[in-house]
């Protein structure tokens, strides 16, 4: 009887021998997850995701408290207003300076004219000369002053607007959103929770375009190409078997699973390299669900 058990043991392990595999690699399939977390700080006010939820990329679905925020955006705007209408008014404030010059201009007009009849001394125009030089420089010193007054307040609003403008960046990033289309996988925070600049607030992922990370050894690699097209069967347990178009889209340039100073040639036939397979999902495909590859 312990005989027949062997016997029949060791035809059962021949046949197990001798069946060949259909496929000829295997691996899991996945999809291109992001971690979305917070850029501000703050009470959450709103989101409105679930696990499992689809979600459209740049579409509000959530807020981060930001009144203090405006709070601080109005009182810079408030400051801006005051100080842009502090900014001197160049042309009224010389206007004076600039009617005395003129009038002293014209009695030395005069005085030049009366000087040639005889009727007027040098030294009456050489003190209309000098009275004009003087408001001249005195116009020309408050040309500057009120200049460099002007060009304060302007580079002082100027740094208010880039205040303003970093607020209005902080406020925006309030906004919840997803950067991508896709799919909520996982969501760790809750409306009304407290949140900080790099928390994590939701996963998601793309889960129409998937793909299967398959294992090839060394001499299966010789024959693949980026682009070239397999066949790809999902294995969903049981008789559950699908087949899809796949299309290698990326090669891994380091083996796995073995030290990379191997050098006898059994054993770099024996190395491993990560295949990604991209996959159309007509929506029975899962992020884990174990597939098969056919070249």
């Amino acid at each position: 009887m312990r005989q027949m058990f062997i016997y029949a043991a060791t035809a059962i392990g021949l046949m197990a021998c001798g069946e060949k595999s259909d496929f000829d690699a295997s691996g899991t399939f996945e999809a291109t997850e992001i971690t979305v977390s917070s850029e501000a700080t703050g009470r959450i006010l709103s989101l409105g995701i679930e696990e499992g939820m689809p979600v459209v990329a740049a579409q509000n679905i959530g807020a981060i408290d930001s009144l203090q925020l405006h709070l601080q955006r109005q009182q810079l705007q408030a400051q801006q207003a005051a100080l842009l209408k502090s900014r001197p008014n160049v042309q009224t404030q010389v206007s004076s300076l600039r009617e005395q010059i003129a009038k002293q201009q014209t009695e030395l007009r005069r005085v030049n004219n009366m000087l040639k009849d005889g009727a007027a001394t040098q030294k009456q125009a050489d003190d209309l000369e000098a009275q004009i030089r003087i408001l001249e420089g005195q116009l020309s010193a408050m040309l500057s002053t009120l200049g460099n007054n002007t060009a304060t307040i302007t580079e002082n609003a100027a740094a208010l607007d880039a205040q303003i403008a970093a607020l209005d960046d902080r406020i925006a990033k309030c906004r919840i959103a997803s950067p991508v289309s896709g799919t909520v996988l996982v969501k760790y925070v809750e409306t009304g929770e407290v949140t900080s600049v790099g928390k994590p607030l939701f996963k998601v992922a793309d889960l129409n375009n998937i793909y299967l990370r398959a294992y090839f050894t060394s001499d299966q690699l010789a024959s693949l190409k980026l682009g070239d097209k397999v066949t790809v069967t999902a294995d969903f347990g049981g008789d559950e078997r699908f087949d899809y178009e796949g299309r290698i889209v990326w090669i891994a340039s380091e083996s796995e699973f073995t030290p990379k100073t191997v050098q006898t040639r059994n054993s770099r036939a024996s190395l491993v390299y990560a295949v990604k397979i991209a996959v159309k999902n007509d929506g029975r495909l899962k992020i884990g669900l174990y597939g098969e590859v056919r070249l």
